[in-house]
């Protein structure tokens, strides 16, 4: 069996939080947003190579737990930082933005539009990393049209 290094646990579980007894795609997203607050963390030149990064890292890493959890396993929470990553890209840093944002990550994250549920069936870390980059980038695509049609009432 696999072992997985204390780095890999802390960055897979995104921070311990794929191992609270509930709700850990939540408080793992809930992470990613801990860290998106950060003061000029938006920069797209800061953002977008951390995703890319995190998500070759969570291809690797999620294969690992895969393989000592099970299937797409609740203990693995790098994928919901890099899906509520790409859902804030480009997007103005305000409360407004950001919680519009994230309220649609979690819903797509668990709604799982087509063809999010199918691309999860992918086997090893690309399935359980590729189908929470397709919900972000549904949910930067909503969030975004949502924030230009209605982010000037809550400037």
């Amino acid at each position: 069996m696999k072992q997985i290094n204390l780095f890999e646990k802390i960055i897979g579980s995104g921070f311990y939080t794929g191992f609270l007894p509930f709700a850990p795609g939540t408080f793992g997203s809930l992470a990613a947003l801990l860290i998106y607050i950060i003061p000029g963390f938006e920069n797209t030149f800061i953002i977008v190579p951390s995703i890319i990064v995190l998500f070759f890292y969570g291809v690797y890493v999620s294969s690992k737990f895969e393989k000592i959890y099970g299937k797409d396993p609740k203990q693995c929470t790098v994928d919901e930082i890099v899906g509520t990553w790409i859902s804030f890209v480009a997007l103005p840093k305000s409360f407004f933005a950001t919680i519009t944002a994230f309220i649609i990550w979690r819903i797509m994250d668990i709604v799982k539009l087509a063809p999010i549920k199918d691309i999860e069936n992918i086997k090893g870390g690309w399935g359980i990393m590729l189908d929470d980059v397709v919900a972000g980038f549904y949910s930067v695509f909503l969030a975004h049209i949502i924030v230009t049609l209605f982010g000037v009432y809550f400037k």
